[in-house]
């Protein structure tokens, strides 16, 4: 599937993916993202480490701990 334009569904606590069907049994817990070739204009920042959303503030403290992403 690389280089494909896909939906992956995220834990919003853990920031692991999760299967389509959690995402629908507990959307307020869960984010889906779009990924391929095509970005969004939202960024997201995430902890390298843990796979968890981090502020901007975060990111901008710690660049070699997190990494910011277009969805």
């Amino acid at each position: 599937m690389a280089g494909k334009e896909h939906d992956v569904n995220r834990s919003a606590r853990s920031g692991r993916f999760v299967k389509e069907s959690t995402t629908k049994r507990d959307p307020k817990s869960t984010t889906t993202e779009h990924v391929g070739k095509d970005h969004g204009d939202r960024e997201v920042n995430r902890s390298t480490s843990t796979g968890r959303f981090v502020k901007k503030t975060t990111a901008e403290l710690h660049p070699s701990t997190t990494e910011t992403q277009k969805v």
